[in-house]
């Protein structure tokens, strides 16, 4: 895991890609995947990531993530 993140983290750098921009389409992925694998129960997809669930409806309408 540690060798793909460090690969990823080089080939972004290398080609410019802005931390802002890097971070913003992590936490979108990240947010979408733990979404899915709850079924769209935005509850336990919260409890999954260790926030609110205030805090991940914010997320979500902030990243436009349509979930399911």
């Amino acid at each position: 895991m540690r060798e793909l993140l460090e690969q990823l983290v080089t080939e972004m750098v290398d080609k410019g890609i802005r931390f802002d921009d890097a971070q913003r389409e992590f936490e979108k992925r990240f947010i979408t995947r733990v979404v899915q694998q709850s079924d769209g129960n935005l509850s336990r997809a919260a409890d999954t990531l260790g926030v609110h669930r205030n805090t991940l409806t914010r997320k979500i309408k902030d990243l436009k993530i349509r979930p399911r």
